[in-house]
């Protein structure tokens, strides 16, 4: 028998369901943007940072938000700009503000319920989460059987980084215990072979979080990690390619061939000083400046590890979810052989990780939180993951994404000494500016024309919309883009 929520929420699928053709679901109310104030950030959200700053440290605050008066892919100000949003809450909104789906879910009682009295799913979880688990498993990457919910990316590679430990050294005690004396008094004064001297393999550029074990696998900026102890672990090159590629394959190929090399001589180099027991990486490199790979790249380095018994953890937390007009970033490698475990977040609304049958632990509270993730996210993840399969998101992404990046290829053409290399996979789209202040000059002054967008490396603007961003909305974009790139190329 259903329960209520249950029942309320297969109305609402049927609802969605019935709806084949794509069609904008975002309800935004919302034509164009509107810059009222001279200025962005106008004169409230100065007012509210310096209230602020009194008790809190604003640093990273760029404005504050009406998120009542937000709409689909707009978003309101305190001021009230309403800005056209393709950065949505750095890439975490799948379907835009206040989306009628979601509305209506919070009006259920079990939802509320869900809301007020949040489980320590660890121990007691609500009688739904089962269904839960069958729902995210229903998206689950190819071959990979296993999944643990958690609730934000960081915590999602964290713990993802304890199972490839877990896993290395299961494999290397073959049949012996692991609660000997040895192992459990080493363990609690943190030394080996308790607390085995292990390593996770990242590479430059990458992005894995802040908490202490992602920061050690974080290379992005240096603001993240300065002043904060790290473990000594390998780093790898990522590959630096040439654009536009088709005019260097040749060295693209070299430079990724090199990078592959690099990733084999570590792992051999760490064997007697901290043996890499996992190695992580993005399927592009999102806060590092949208750095891409080929598809070989990946499929060769996920071969690397499996002859060297590395667990291979794909980050999926901003690539996952459709945006890049498949539903995993990592389907497009086509590998024969799929990640040991693949991480997810944001878009997904829930964090956590999928995993193979291989990597599974046998013990309870090895990876375990008071929360490990919020009920109360699930039904939005259900309700999402209906709306992408009926209104066909993925194939969406795909066609908007074309016209996107073939938007920014004649931007670029118009205004060579500004920007160049535009990039992208489906809408998870980017390009550089010729140096950073110009890049933030792009950035800042899209803002006061009315366009949100992201900045990410040393000189990138990064696009990371919501799934019902619309062909409408992509030529606002690019109007306004151009109008900033032709006051730019003036000056």
């Amino acid at each position: 028998m259903l329960t209520a929520g249950r029942a309320f929420r297969c109305r609402l699928k049927r609802v969605v369901s019935s709806t084949v053709a794509f069609r904008d679901l975002s309800n935004h109310g919302y034509s164009k943007p509107q810059v009222v104030t001279e200025d962005v950030p106008g004169p409230k959200t100065i007012a509210l940072k310096q209230e602020a700053n009194k008790v809190h440290q604003i640093g990273s605050i760029n404005f504050f938000c009406d998120f009542e008066r937000s709409k689909g892919n707009y978003l309101v100000d305190a001021d009230g700009n309403v800005l056209l949003d393709c950065f949505q809450q750095i890439s975490s909104m799948p379907l835009g503000y206040n989306y009628e789906g979601y509305v209506n879910l919070f009006k259920d009682e079990s939802t509320v319920a869900n809301i007020v009295n949040r489980a320590a799913l660890g121990n007691f979880p609500p009688a739904s989460y089962v269904d839960d688990l069958k729902m995210m498993m229903s998206v689950a990457p190819k071959g990979l059987s296993q999944v643990v919910t958690l609730s934000c990316g960081s915590c999602s590679n964290e713990n993802a980084y304890k199972a490839a430990f877990m896993w290395h050294q299961r494999k290397s005690r073959g049949e012996l215990p692991m609660n000997t004396d040895d192992n459990i008094g080493s363990c609690m004064i943190n030394k080996p072979p308790g607390s085995p001297e292990l390593s996770i393999l990242s590479f430059a550029g990458a992005f894995h979080g802040r908490t202490l074990g992602c920061l050690s696998t974080t290379h992005s900026k240096w603001i993240h990690k300065i002043d904060i102890p790290a473990f000594d672990w390998p780093i790898a090159d990522f590959p630096k390619l040439r654009y536009p590629l088709e005019e260097f394959t040749r060295e693209n190929g070299a430079e990724e061939q090199r990078c592959l090399t690099m990733v084999e001589e570590l792992i051999h180099q760490w064997r007697h000083k901290a043996p890499i027991a996992g190695l992580v990486i993005e399927p592009i490199q999102a806060e590092g400046g949208d750095r891409h790979a080929s598809n070989d790249f990946f499929c060769k380095l996920r071969e690397i590890a499996l002859q060297n018994n590395v667990a291979f953890i794909c980050d999926e937390v901003q690539t996952g979810m459709a945006i890049t007009g498949e539903f995993w970033a990592h389907d497009h490698w086509k590998s024969p052989t799929p990640p040991d475990i693949v991480t997810f977040a944001k878009k997904m609304i829930s964090g956590g990780f999928y995993f193979t049958d291989d990597m599974k632990w046998d013990e309870g509270y090895r990876i375990f939180n008071t929360w490990m993730g919020d009920p109360s996210k699930f039904p939005i993840l259900e309700h999402t993951l209906d709306v992408v399969k009926s209104q066909d998101l993925v194939k969406h992404a795909r066609d908007t994404g074309n016209s996107m990046q073939s938007a920014l290829k004649d931007l670029e053409q118009r205004y060579p000494g500004v920007i160049n290399s535009s990039r992208g996979v489906g809408m998870f789209v980017a390009f550089d500016a010729v140096d950073t202040k110009t890049r933030d000059d792009i950035v800042k002054g899209a803002l006061r024309k009315g366009l949100l967008v992201g900045a990410s490396g040393n000189a990138s603007v990064r696009f990371r919309p919501s799934l019902l961003f619309s062909k409408a909305e992509l030529d606002i974009a690019v109007d306004i883009l151009d109008s900033t790139l032709s006051s730019i190329s003036k000056n």
